[in-house]
């Protein structure tokens, strides 16, 4: 009788067994006592989900600024009534009540804010990208050390549940040593299509993908960042201006990372993260951001993790609190602007990557590269 040969050539697999997923502190967490008044400056579209996160944490919005007012004070009915109101952000500084900024304001608009409020000696969490260039997000952290305030990065992605989850577990050394991070966005991003959002060429890489660069710098957080590799194009049925597909490689001290985005999927979306330890693999999918299935494999066995609540909820929840959390335990945020600056680098080489087509060291490229 032959040989049944059907086998070779294939990776040998471990069984394991199913246990129990273990414990981790991946949902926010609030401060025990302080609970400041925070000022929020900016009302577009996306503060609907901050001011809809901090009135579940209960939190207070004391006022809300804005040039249209009219679109303040919608926010303020939507969600704080009994908030003040104005269009002049140094109205918000002079309040010796408000403690706390929400610099919800554009990049190239947000500098003259953030340096305002870090000399009017308040906290501010600015909105990400947090700088358009990295001189400039050094100053700031070094302003805001000098004036013992805290600043901080509205980098939410951390605090979706599955990437808060994998980020706990890595850093609790269950996975080991990490040798590889894979991301797999297959996804429909035409709803920026007539928004302003089709003026930024690397929309998949600069606003939208500086989420999956924070998680890759979180995820090798100890390791050096030797290169970036990023090629972007369109497809031939897309109706977006921007290229609608792109792909990076980080290559980082005896690790890699890969990024892989198609913004122009209609049908079978899916969203992918694969963290690969000499101890063991978190693989989490879904049909999309919201949706994720989780599974942590070692020796011990396999554990599904019962996920709780959802990007959007404990994204915005989990930057605020873990900001409030450092000023009240006289420490540095974990997503402070500083910790920030290794996600700047990553987001511009891969910019000057892409246009340059040639590899790209991280910290080489000092600012938002002219195509953008």
């Amino acid at each position: 009788m032959a040989n049944d040969d059907s086998a070779y050539g294939l990776s040998k697999q471990a069984a394991v067994g199913q246990i129990a997923a273990p414990e981790l502190p991946y949902l926010p967490r609030l401060p025990r006592r302080y609970r400041p008044k925070i000022g929020l400056a900016g009302a577009g579209g996306v503060t609907e989900y901050h001011l809809r996160a901090y009135q579940k944490l209960g939190l207070e919005v004391a006022a809300i600024c804005d040039l249209d007012k009219a679109r303040a004070e919608q926010r303020r009915a939507q969600f704080y009534p009994g908030a003040d109101v104005c269009t002049d952000f140094r109205e918000l500084l002079r309040r010796d009540d408000i403690e706390v900024i929400d610099a919800a304001l554009h990049p190239e608009h947000r500098e003259p804010l953030l340096e305002a409020a870090i000399k009017a000696g308040k906290h501010v969490l600015s909105q990400k990208p947090f700088a358009v260039d990295l001189d400039t997000a050094e100053r700031l952290a070094d302003l805001a050390d000098s004036h013992s305030v805290k600043i901080a990065v509205n980098q939410n992605g951390r605090w979706a549940p599955h990437f808060a989850y994998a980020r706990e577990a890595v850093r609790a050394g269950l996975l080991g040593e990490i040798g590889s991070v894979d991301f797999q966005l297959a996804f429909d991003h035409s709803w920026t299509i007539g928004t302003h959002f089709e003026n930024i060429h690397h929309l998949l890489l600069y606003d939208f993908g500086v989420h999956w660069f924070d998680m890759t710098a979180c995820l090798l957080q100890g390791k050096e960042l030797h290169s970036v590799f990023a090629s972007v194009t369109r497809t031939n049925y897309q109706k977006a201006r921007p290229p609608f597909l792109a792909a990076v490689i980080v290559d980082a001290e005896q690790a890699q990372a890969r990024l892989t985005f198609n913004a122009a999927v209609t049908y079978g979306q899916t969203d992918r993260t694969l963290i690969a330890g000499s101890l063991g693999t978190i693989s989490a999918c879904g049909p999309s951001l919201s949706e994720q299935e989780l599974i942590f494999t070692s020796a011990a066995g396999a554990a599904k993790p019962k996920l709780q609540g959802t990007w959007f909820e404990n994204g915005f929840q989990g930057a605020m609190a873990e900001h409030l959390c450092a000023i009240e335990e006289k420490r540095e945020p974990a997503n402070s602007a500083r910790n920030n600056l290794r996600t700047l680098a990553l987001c511009f080489a891969a910019l000057e990557s892409a246009n340059t087509k040639t590899p790209v060291r991280p910290g080489s490229v000092r600012k938002l590269p002219a195509v953008f």
